[in-house]
């Protein structure tokens, strides 16, 4: 079938109030809801797709309802690729894939999951939800829309001098928000076509962009090694500033691809063994990746008081007197917890410890400039607040409406603290 746009806004209706009306893990048969974090959760949520507009707003939002109502269908399951193959047949759409299904806009080239306003990775942050949506019957166009995202980004945008795809359409211009956004589908598409030309393509963009925005300490800020700078390019956005948000959508777009990575099935062609040379591909991956999240967590804890206030991270590290921010410290603990259940062998109590502090801290109160003393979440329309203005990352104020990225990082703080728990990891 073919979905007009009302239909579309129908069809979404129908779904969104039968999961909303669930709460459950599909195949756990659990709220999703099973532990109290401090805050509420359900109104976070609820925020978070009413304020959403932006085309990376919406395949952010679409990422933390998976991962809140199907963690099995999330990259973050136990087998993510078997049960994307029970998309086919569900009778209901996953909720995350009923919002997306409502919020993609068909187009073509950069364009072709939503207007992205001149990126490159904005639209493409609703390509696996596009491809997903496309397992199921009458929505192949979902389906054809996200192989033409995976053409045009790796076939057309322009590149940098390293080959780091161009976080801009017509101009080069490496943002660290990038590595949250395109590559992440780069690697699920590979690990769900037998393609492991895109997943070693997925996993070198981490490396190349990293070689562009990683910090380049001297003795004097010596306390910042491992970060990342914001932008960088020729032309019109530049930003090397220690933007938080920025090295948190670095840390979670990349523990994405370590996921797939990890539980990607075996590549093979003509029978069920991979071959050595893939397997140990995928090892050292593994250990890449791994090395490349480490070093942006570590930067993070290690960054000294100053770079924290009121025990959240401050919109940039590297300026002390800015405010605190949900947005970036939620994706940071957000993307531990993660780590923990992904890695446990790596990351360990401390980085449970460190998570714990962000999440405990938006369970509880501050004192804004005014002296009023607010809770970080509030408890009538679930807005988290100070947020980094989600449309001005400079600006030295707090802001204090929702941001829509916000919002969904703590859900995803949420769900990836839920599935720790579950792990019996925190």
């Amino acid at each position: 079938m073919h979905l007009s746009i009302s239909s579309k806004i129908l069809y979404t209706l129908v779904f969104a109030s039968h999961w909303s009306a669930s709460n459950a893990f599909n195949a756990r048969g659990q709220s999703a809801f099973p532990f109290n974090a401090g805050f509420p959760i359900q109104k976070v949520l609820d925020t978070a797709l009413n304020i959403s507009t932006h085309s990376w707003e919406f395949g952010t939002a679409t990422e933390a309802l998976l991962e809140l109502y199907d963690p099995d269908l999330s990259i973050f399951g136990a087998a993510p690729f078997t049960a994307a193959m029970r998309v086919a047949s569900a009778s209901t759409l996953p909720r995350g894939l009923a919002y997306a299904l409502e919020k993609i806009t068909l187009g073509t080239g950069a364009n072709a999951l939503a207007d992205g306003d001149g990126a490159v990775g904005d639209p493409a942050s609703l390509a696996v939800g596009a491809w997903l949506l496309g397992k199921k019957s009458g929505y192949e166009q979902y389906k054809a829309a996200a192989i033409e995202t995976f053409g045009y980004v790796v076939g057309s945008a322009p590149r940098a001098w390293n080959g780091a795809i161009s976080h801009r359409a017509f101009y080069v211009e490496t943002w660290a928000d990038f590595v949250s956004m395109a590559p992440p589908f780069l690697a699920y598409y590979g690990a769900d076509t037998n393609n492991i030309t895109a997943l070693q393509e997925a996993v070198f963009q981490c490396q190349a962009y990293r070689d562009i925005l990683h910090y380049n300490t001297t003795s004097a800020n010596a306390t910042f090694t491992g970060l990342w700078e914001h932008i960088l390019g020729p032309y019109y956005n530049g930003d090397t500033g220690l933007w938080s948000t920025g090295n948190a959508w670095a840390a979670a777009g990349m523990t994405r691809i370590l996921a797939t990575v990890i539980k990607a099935p075996a590549f093979s062609s003509g029978s069920t063994t991979e071959p050595a040379e893939i397997t140990q591909w995928r090892r050292t991956a593994i250990t890449t990746l791994t090395t490349l999240i480490k070093e942006i967590i570590d930067a993070v804890i290690d960054a000294g008081d100053a770079s924290y206030d009121g025990g959240l991270v401050r919109n940039y590290f590297n300026n002390p007197t800015i405010f605190g921010d949900i947005s970036g410290s939620s994706l940071f603990a957000a993307t531990v917890y993660r780590l923990v259940v992904l890695r446990p062998g790596v990351f360990g109590g401390k980085y449970v410890a460190w998570a714990e502090g962000i999440r405990k801290t938006l369970g509880s109160s501050f004192v804004d400039a005014n002296g009023t003393t607010l809770t970080y979440v509030d408890a009538n329309n679930g807005t988290a607040r100070p947020a980094v203005n989600p449309l001005g990352w400079s600006d030295l104020n707090p802001w204090m409406a929702g941001s829509p990225e916000g919002q969904s990082f703590v859900v995803m703080l949420y769900a990836a603290w839920r599935d720790c728990r579950l792990a019996h990891h925190c």
